[in-house]
């Protein structure tokens, strides 16, 4: 049993397919996050896998009120119903979907244990500190031996594969600094960092495949690190490209992208389609077709070697 009390679980079927799409509740879903969401829905869908919805609102302070019944009505509007989590406890999901916030007491158990076994250590670091030293964190007070007393906190990194095997790409090289810092797990502010919660939070739910978009990429092999160190075989790797507008920004809620037409969602939904490589010229969809008619002929016609292979698309 490995030393952290985290075990992946449903292993006895190993043949199950277990994805998931994690939007964080900091506005609508705009067309960017619809193309992530349909490529991970179909990709499990299309294997007979669950596909559930995790809100990863770790960070309060960026949190909308009402963005997770809007993000959940809207993958409804839009065909895509969620599996429910049975393995997640009544007291930490919303609508059947595991929430980050709820599951604050998990995140410090697996911190304390981190501390325990001298993994981790505060930084007193500021980003100007670190952009006088060249931009760069290079383990500046990894042995000064603080005490844990508000600052950041970062994990001691062992040196590991800055490479990994995209289902999508391929063989992915990503710059060797990235892997090897010592990457903060928990903020001054006290909040738990993404790149600690992320991988908690696949290995609690027994995530076997991750589908989402180009941006996370290069933080893959970090994450893949803390499974090895975690004992835990990761998930597989699927990275879809990003929606960019016209000045080759990543649409997304910090550069004001529109919210999706719920209302009205056949137009973006058979966009969306085609932005991920399904031939969406037929008749049928483009006439009386309902959007579960849609999403149906999708998961049957869906083909991961038909994704556009490449960083992002202009729209």
């Amino acid at each position: 049993m490995n030393p952290f009390h985290l075990q992946k679980q449903f292993q006895a079927d190993n043949s199950q397919y277990r994805g998931r799409f994690a939007p964080s509740p900091s506005g609508p879903l705009h067309f960017g996050s619809l193309v992530a969401a349909l490529g991970s829905f179909l990709h499990a869908k299309s294997q007979s896998g669950l596909w559930f919805v995790r809100i990863e609102d770790i960070d309060k302070p960026r949190e909308q009120v009402g963005s997770v019944d809007d993000i959940l009505d809207a993958l409804v509007s839009f065909g895509m119903i969620w599996d429910q989590d049975l393995q997640t406890p009544d007291d930490n999901n919303y609508r059947g979907c595991a929430v980050q916030s709820k599951r604050l007491a998990r995140y410090q158990q697996i911190f304390v244990q981190l501390q325990q076994q001298e993994l981790l250590y505060t930084c007193y670091c500021t980003r100007k500190d670190i952009k006088q030293m060249g931009g760069n964190y290079l383990g500046h007070c990894r042995d000064k031996q603080h005490q844990f007393d508000g600052h950041a906190v970062r994990i001691k990194q062992t040196p590991g594969k800055a490479e990994f095997v995209d289902l999508l790409h391929g063989k992915v090289t990503v710059d060797d600094h990235l892997i090897n810092e010592d990457y903060i797990v928990k903020r001054s502010d006290g909040l738990f960092a993404y790149q600690l919660v992320v991988v908690v939070d696949d290995i609690d739910q027994g995530i076997t495949n991750v589908v989402r978009g180009a941006d996370i990429m290069e933080l893959t092999p970090r994450q893949i690190s803390l499974f090895n160190l975690f004992e835990i075989t990761p998930p597989a790797y699927l990275h879809l490209p990003l929606i960019i507008n016209e000045n080759r920004q990543k649409l997304s809620k910090q550069n004001k992208a529109s919210a999706i037409n719920c209302n009205n969602p056949k137009p973006e939904l058979l966009k969306a389609l085609s932005c991920l490589g399904l031939p969406i010229n037929e008749e049928s969809l483009l006439g009386s077709a309902t959007v579960a008619e849609i999403i149906d002929w999708a998961i049957q016609n869906w083909d991961m070697n038909k994704v556009p292979a490449q960083l992002d698309i202009l729209i």
